[in-house]
Protein backbone atom coordinates (compact mmCIF):
# COMPACT_ATOMS: atom_id res chain seq x y z
CA UNK A 1 0.00 0.00 0.00
CA UNK A 2 1.83 3.56 -1.20
CA UNK A 3 1.48 6.30 1.41
CA UNK A 4 -2.20 7.89 2.18
CA UNK A 5 -2.09 11.29 -0.21
CA UNK A 6 -4.38 12.75 1.82
CA UNK A 7 -2.27 12.79 4.88
CA UNK A 8 0.59 13.79 2.97
CA UNK A 9 -1.52 16.76 1.32
CA UNK A 10 -2.51 18.02 4.93
CA UNK A 11 0.33 17.12 6.93
CA UNK A 12 3.29 17.66 4.75
CA UNK A 13 4.63 14.24 5.76
CA UNK A 14 5.23 11.11 4.10
CA UNK A 15 4.90 7.80 5.53
CA UNK A 16 8.15 5.87 4.50
CA UNK A 17 7.43 2.53 5.42
CA UNK A 18 6.59 1.20 2.65
CA UNK A 19 8.81 2.88 0.79
CA UNK A 20 12.05 2.04 1.88
CA UNK A 21 13.16 -1.69 3.49
CA UNK A 22 15.23 -1.33 6.64
CA UNK A 23 18.31 -4.03 6.75
CA UNK A 24 20.60 -5.24 9.18
CA UNK A 25 23.57 -5.73 7.28
CA UNK A 26 24.68 -9.59 7.71
CA UNK A 27 26.66 -9.78 4.45
CA UNK A 28 30.43 -8.28 4.43
CA UNK A 29 33.07 -8.47 1.28
CA UNK A 30 34.67 -11.74 2.41
CA UNK A 31 30.93 -13.07 0.79
CA UNK A 32 31.56 -11.43 -2.84
CA UNK A 33 34.28 -12.47 -4.94
CA UNK A 34 35.28 -9.54 -7.12
CA UNK A 35 38.01 -8.39 -10.22
CA UNK A 36 41.11 -6.72 -8.67
CA UNK A 37 40.19 -3.41 -10.05
CA UNK A 38 36.45 -2.85 -8.38
CA UNK A 39 38.01 -4.44 -4.99
CA UNK A 40 40.78 -1.86 -4.59
CA UNK A 41 38.38 0.62 -5.65
CA UNK A 42 35.93 -0.75 -3.02
CA UNK A 43 38.64 -0.45 -0.52
CA UNK A 44 39.64 3.33 -1.15
CA UNK A 45 35.08 4.16 -1.18
CA UNK A 46 35.79 2.39 2.45
CA UNK A 47 38.49 3.95 3.56
CA UNK A 48 36.71 7.35 2.56
CA UNK A 49 34.02 6.62 5.45
CA UNK A 50 36.07 5.47 8.02
CA UNK A 51 38.23 8.24 8.05
CA UNK A 52 35.27 10.64 7.64
CA UNK A 53 34.62 11.77 11.24
CA UNK A 54 38.66 12.21 11.54
CA UNK A 55 38.68 14.90 8.66
CA UNK A 56 34.99 16.45 9.34
CA UNK A 57 35.68 17.07 12.94
CA UNK A 58 38.74 16.61 14.35
CA UNK A 59 40.64 18.26 11.42
CA UNK A 60 37.71 20.99 11.48
CA UNK A 61 36.68 21.01 7.84
CA UNK A 62 33.07 20.35 8.90
CA UNK A 63 33.01 23.96 10.17
CA UNK A 64 34.69 25.41 6.74
CA UNK A 65 32.46 23.89 4.77
CA UNK A 66 29.34 22.90 5.74
CA UNK A 67 27.54 21.57 2.83
CA UNK A 68 28.43 18.80 0.45
CA UNK A 69 29.65 16.96 3.54
CA UNK A 70 27.97 13.46 2.77
CA UNK A 71 29.76 10.56 1.39
CA UNK A 72 27.95 9.71 -2.26
CA UNK A 73 29.00 6.55 -4.17
CA UNK A 74 27.64 5.47 -7.38
CA UNK A 75 28.05 1.70 -8.14
CA UNK A 76 27.94 1.01 -11.84
CA UNK A 77 28.03 -2.15 -13.85
CA UNK A 78 26.25 -4.93 -15.40
CA UNK A 79 23.30 -6.71 -13.12
CA UNK A 80 24.32 -10.07 -11.33
CA UNK A 81 28.23 -8.25 -10.77
CA UNK A 82 27.76 -7.25 -6.57
CA UNK A 83 26.80 -3.83 -6.08
CA UNK A 84 23.63 -4.82 -4.00
CA UNK A 85 25.74 -6.99 -1.96
CA UNK A 86 28.36 -4.27 -1.65
CA UNK A 87 26.18 -1.86 -0.85
CA UNK A 88 25.43 -4.26 2.51
CA UNK A 89 29.13 -4.91 3.36
CA UNK A 90 29.40 -0.99 2.98
CA UNK A 91 27.15 -0.28 5.92
CA UNK A 92 28.04 -3.72 7.31
CA UNK A 93 31.49 -2.11 7.98
CA UNK A 94 30.84 1.15 9.64
CA UNK A 95 28.02 -0.58 11.93
CA UNK A 96 24.55 1.34 10.01
CA UNK A 97 21.82 -0.27 8.74
CA UNK A 98 21.07 -0.03 5.03
CA UNK A 99 17.65 1.99 3.89
CA UNK A 100 16.79 0.06 0.50
CA UNK A 101 14.87 2.58 -1.56
CA UNK A 102 11.89 0.54 -2.81
CA UNK A 103 11.47 2.91 -6.14
CA UNK A 104 8.08 1.41 -7.13
CA UNK A 105 6.21 2.26 -3.95
CA UNK A 106 8.37 6.03 -3.76
CA UNK A 107 7.18 6.72 -7.32
CA UNK A 108 3.46 8.21 -7.05
CA UNK A 109 0.83 8.32 -9.27
CA UNK A 110 -0.24 11.85 -7.07
CA UNK A 111 1.01 14.57 -8.68
CA UNK A 112 3.48 16.40 -6.25
CA UNK A 113 4.08 13.46 -4.42
CA UNK A 114 7.54 11.88 -5.30
CA UNK A 115 9.44 14.94 -4.57
CA UNK A 116 7.70 14.51 -1.14
CA UNK A 117 8.64 11.02 -0.47
CA UNK A 118 11.99 11.91 -1.95
CA UNK A 119 12.56 13.96 0.84
CA UNK A 120 11.04 11.76 3.33
CA UNK A 121 13.64 9.15 2.65
CA UNK A 122 16.39 11.26 2.98
CA UNK A 123 14.40 12.77 6.81
CA UNK A 124 14.18 9.12 7.49
CA UNK A 125 17.90 8.30 6.96
CA UNK A 126 19.11 10.75 9.09
CA UNK A 127 17.21 10.13 11.83
CA UNK A 128 18.20 6.62 11.71
CA UNK A 129 21.91 7.57 11.05
CA UNK A 130 21.56 4.89 8.52
CA UNK A 131 23.03 4.31 4.68
CA UNK A 132 20.61 5.39 2.36
CA UNK A 133 20.75 2.54 -1.23
CA UNK A 134 18.91 3.56 -4.41
CA UNK A 135 18.86 0.18 -6.24
CA UNK A 136 17.95 0.77 -9.83
CA UNK A 137 19.13 4.86 -9.78
CA UNK A 138 19.14 5.77 -13.15
CA UNK A 139 14.90 5.86 -12.69
CA UNK A 140 15.08 8.51 -10.32
CA UNK A 141 18.59 10.37 -11.34
CA UNK A 142 17.76 10.68 -14.84
CA UNK A 143 18.27 13.79 -17.38
CA UNK A 144 16.01 16.52 -16.74
CA UNK A 145 14.27 17.88 -20.05
CA UNK A 146 14.81 21.42 -20.91
CA UNK A 147 11.37 21.43 -22.94
CA UNK A 148 8.01 22.41 -22.29
CA UNK A 149 6.61 19.50 -20.90
CA UNK A 150 3.34 17.65 -19.85
CA UNK A 151 2.77 17.12 -16.28
CA UNK A 152 4.35 13.81 -16.26
CA UNK A 153 7.96 15.52 -17.23
CA UNK A 154 7.77 18.55 -14.87
CA UNK A 155 7.41 15.85 -12.19
CA UNK A 156 10.08 13.77 -13.14
CA UNK A 157 12.49 17.10 -13.30
CA UNK A 158 10.97 18.21 -9.75
CA UNK A 159 12.10 14.52 -8.42
CA UNK A 160 15.44 14.91 -10.20
CA UNK A 161 16.08 18.06 -8.35
CA UNK A 162 14.64 17.56 -4.80
CA UNK A 163 17.21 14.48 -4.66
CA UNK A 164 19.90 17.15 -5.97
CA UNK A 165 19.05 19.71 -3.17
CA UNK A 166 18.65 16.66 -0.60
CA UNK A 167 22.21 14.94 -1.50
CA UNK A 168 23.43 18.61 -0.90
CA UNK A 169 22.24 18.92 2.62
CA UNK A 170 22.22 15.47 3.89
CA UNK A 171 25.66 14.86 5.80
CA UNK A 172 25.45 10.72 5.93
CA UNK A 173 26.34 8.10 3.19
CA UNK A 174 24.10 7.70 -0.17
CA UNK A 175 25.12 4.71 -2.39
CA UNK A 176 23.45 4.63 -5.98
CA UNK A 177 23.26 1.55 -8.21
CA UNK A 178 22.50 1.30 -11.72
CA UNK A 179 23.62 -0.74 -14.81
CA UNK A 180 22.54 2.77 -16.76
CA UNK A 181 24.95 5.35 -15.48
CA UNK A 182 24.82 7.59 -19.02
CA UNK A 183 21.07 7.89 -17.77
CA UNK A 184 22.09 10.36 -15.03
CA UNK A 185 21.87 13.61 -15.23
CA UNK A 186 24.89 15.59 -15.19
CA UNK A 187 24.44 17.01 -12.05
CA UNK A 188 24.83 14.31 -10.22
CA UNK A 189 28.05 14.04 -11.28
CA UNK A 190 29.78 17.16 -8.76
CA UNK A 191 27.54 15.34 -5.89
CA UNK A 192 28.59 11.89 -6.24
CA UNK A 193 32.03 11.56 -3.74
CA UNK A 194 33.51 7.92 -5.73
CA UNK A 195 32.49 5.82 -8.85
CA UNK A 196 32.70 2.36 -8.57
CA UNK A 197 32.74 0.43 -11.82
CA UNK A 198 31.67 -3.17 -11.44
CA UNK A 199 33.20 -5.13 -14.07
CA UNK A 200 32.31 -8.67 -15.42
CA UNK A 201 34.57 -11.41 -13.37
CA UNK A 202 37.46 -12.98 -14.85
CA UNK A 203 37.98 -16.52 -15.31
CA UNK A 204 39.57 -17.16 -12.08
CA UNK A 205 37.17 -14.72 -10.80
CA UNK A 206 34.57 -17.26 -12.27
CA UNK A 207 35.78 -20.19 -10.80
CA UNK A 208 35.87 -19.08 -7.40
CA UNK A 209 32.41 -17.70 -8.06
CA UNK A 210 31.48 -21.13 -9.10
CA UNK A 211 32.98 -22.93 -5.97
CA UNK A 212 31.56 -20.47 -3.25
CA UNK A 213 28.04 -21.20 -4.39
CA UNK A 214 27.75 -24.83 -2.82
CA UNK A 215 28.25 -26.17 0.31
CA UNK A 216 31.57 -27.55 1.01
CA UNK A 217 30.74 -30.26 2.25
CA UNK A 218 27.11 -30.77 2.23
CA UNK A 219 26.42 -30.41 -1.17
CA UNK A 220 26.56 -33.56 -2.80
CA UNK A 221 29.30 -32.85 -5.97
CA UNK A 222 29.55 -35.66 -8.87
CA UNK A 223 33.06 -36.76 -9.33
CA UNK A 224 33.39 -34.90 -12.82
CA UNK A 225 31.76 -31.65 -11.52
CA UNK A 226 35.15 -29.36 -13.18
CA UNK A 227 34.55 -25.52 -12.38
CA UNK A 228 37.45 -24.34 -13.92
CA UNK A 229 36.31 -25.72 -17.57
CA UNK A 230 32.63 -23.49 -16.72
CA UNK A 231 34.58 -20.40 -15.73
CA UNK A 232 36.50 -20.84 -19.03
CA UNK A 233 33.44 -21.50 -21.42
CA UNK A 234 30.80 -19.34 -20.14
CA UNK A 235 31.91 -15.56 -19.30
CA UNK A 236 28.70 -14.73 -17.30
CA UNK A 237 28.44 -12.64 -13.98
CA UNK A 238 28.26 -13.72 -10.55
CA UNK A 239 24.36 -13.35 -10.52
CA UNK A 240 24.47 -15.58 -13.45
CA UNK A 241 26.13 -18.00 -11.58
CA UNK A 242 24.22 -17.99 -8.85
CA UNK A 243 21.21 -18.80 -10.86
CA UNK A 244 22.94 -21.71 -12.95
CA UNK A 245 23.94 -23.62 -9.40
CA UNK A 246 20.57 -23.71 -7.84
CA UNK A 247 18.99 -24.79 -11.86
CA UNK A 248 21.47 -27.49 -11.58
CA UNK A 249 20.53 -28.63 -7.92
CA UNK A 250 17.02 -28.73 -8.54
CA UNK A 251 17.55 -30.47 -12.06
CA UNK A 252 19.59 -32.93 -9.85
CA UNK A 253 17.04 -33.07 -6.62
CA UNK A 254 14.49 -34.00 -9.48
CA UNK A 255 15.58 -37.24 -10.73
CA UNK A 256 14.08 -40.42 -10.08
CA UNK A 257 15.85 -42.52 -7.08
CA UNK A 258 17.08 -42.48 -3.72
CA UNK A 259 17.93 -38.74 -2.34
CA UNK A 260 20.98 -40.25 -0.87
CA UNK A 261 22.02 -41.51 -4.19
CA UNK A 262 22.03 -37.88 -5.88
CA UNK A 263 24.77 -36.36 -7.02
CA UNK A 264 24.91 -32.74 -8.60
CA UNK A 265 27.33 -33.51 -12.23
CA UNK A 266 28.82 -31.43 -14.91
CA UNK A 267 25.91 -31.85 -16.96
CA UNK A 268 23.57 -30.29 -14.35
CA UNK A 269 25.75 -27.56 -14.69
CA UNK A 270 26.32 -27.20 -18.00
CA UNK A 271 22.42 -27.39 -18.58
CA UNK A 272 21.77 -24.64 -15.94
CA UNK A 273 24.20 -22.24 -17.28
CA UNK A 274 22.67 -22.91 -20.85
CA UNK A 275 19.49 -21.90 -19.67
CA UNK A 276 20.58 -18.82 -17.74
CA UNK A 277 22.66 -17.35 -21.07
CA UNK A 278 19.65 -18.47 -23.32
CA UNK A 279 17.16 -16.12 -21.14
CA UNK A 280 19.98 -13.73 -20.83
CA UNK A 281 19.47 -13.17 -24.65
CA UNK A 282 16.19 -12.77 -24.46
CA UNK A 283 15.96 -10.32 -22.50
CA UNK A 284 18.31 -8.63 -24.25
CA UNK A 285 16.47 -8.28 -27.53
CA UNK A 286 15.46 -5.19 -28.20
CA UNK A 287 14.62 -2.36 -31.09
CA UNK A 288 18.72 -3.16 -32.36
CA UNK A 289 18.09 -7.13 -32.86
CA UNK A 290 14.44 -7.44 -33.80
CA UNK A 291 12.53 -10.19 -32.93
CA UNK A 292 11.47 -12.80 -35.22
CA UNK A 293 7.99 -11.37 -35.37
CA UNK A 294 8.82 -7.94 -35.72
CA UNK A 295 10.45 -9.24 -39.32
CA UNK A 296 7.27 -10.80 -40.48
CA UNK A 297 4.89 -7.52 -39.25
CA UNK A 298 7.45 -5.41 -41.61
CA UNK A 299 6.46 -7.70 -44.13
CA UNK A 300 3.08 -7.55 -43.59
CA UNK A 301 2.38 -3.92 -43.39
CA UNK A 302 4.72 -2.82 -45.36
CA UNK A 303 6.51 -0.43 -42.41
CA UNK A 304 9.68 -0.90 -40.71
CA UNK A 305 9.68 -3.14 -37.58
CA UNK A 306 11.44 0.03 -35.58
CA UNK A 307 8.45 2.37 -36.65
CA UNK A 308 5.66 -0.11 -35.48
CA UNK A 309 7.71 -0.73 -32.52
CA UNK A 310 7.97 3.10 -31.78
CA UNK A 311 4.41 3.79 -32.04
CA UNK A 312 4.04 0.76 -29.55
CA UNK A 313 6.35 2.77 -27.16
CA UNK A 314 3.93 6.13 -27.64
CA UNK A 315 0.74 4.34 -27.26
CA UNK A 316 2.23 3.25 -23.60
CA UNK A 317 3.45 6.93 -22.82
CA UNK A 318 -0.17 7.97 -23.97
CA UNK A 319 -1.93 5.60 -21.74
CA UNK A 320 0.44 6.32 -18.53
CA UNK A 321 -0.34 10.20 -18.75
CA UNK A 322 -4.07 9.31 -19.08
CA UNK A 323 -3.88 7.53 -15.70
CA UNK A 324 -2.30 10.06 -14.41
CA UNK A 325 -4.64 12.77 -15.18
CA UNK A 326 -7.46 10.41 -14.39
CA UNK A 327 -5.75 9.76 -10.76
CA UNK A 328 -5.36 14.23 -10.28
CA UNK A 329 -9.05 14.08 -11.79
CA UNK A 330 -10.41 12.05 -8.69
CA UNK A 331 -8.06 13.90 -6.11
CA UNK A 332 -9.47 17.11 -7.12
CA UNK A 333 -13.30 15.68 -7.05
CA UNK A 334 -12.22 13.84 -3.88
CA UNK A 335 -10.84 17.54 -2.28
CA UNK A 336 -13.85 18.95 -3.82
CA UNK A 337 -16.10 16.77 -1.82
CA UNK A 338 -14.60 17.18 1.87
CA UNK A 339 -15.27 21.18 0.87
CA UNK A 340 -18.66 20.64 0.38
CA UNK A 341 -19.33 18.42 3.51
CA UNK A 342 -16.94 21.10 5.83
CA UNK A 343 -19.43 23.66 3.97
CA UNK A 344 -22.16 21.92 4.94
CA UNK A 345 -21.84 20.89 8.46
CA UNK A 346 -20.55 24.84 9.20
Amino acid sequence: MAPLPLLSFFTGQSDTRKIVASVVPRRTFDDVILPPATRRALDQALSQLTRHDLILRRWGLGERHPTGLGLTFNFAGPSGTGKTICAEAMAHAIGRRLLLVRYAELESMWMGETPKNVAAVFRRAHEEGAVLFFDEADAIASRRSTLQEPGAQRESNAVVNVLLQELEAFGGVVIFATNLASNFDPAFERRIRTHVLFEMPGAEQREQIWRVQVHPTLTPLDPDVDFAALAERYPVSGGSIRNAVLKAALAAAAEPGADDHKRIAQRHFEQGIRDVVAASQVMQQSLLSPRPDQAARATDTGAPAAVLDAVQHLGAQVQRHATLAVGVSAFALLLAVIAVVLAAVR
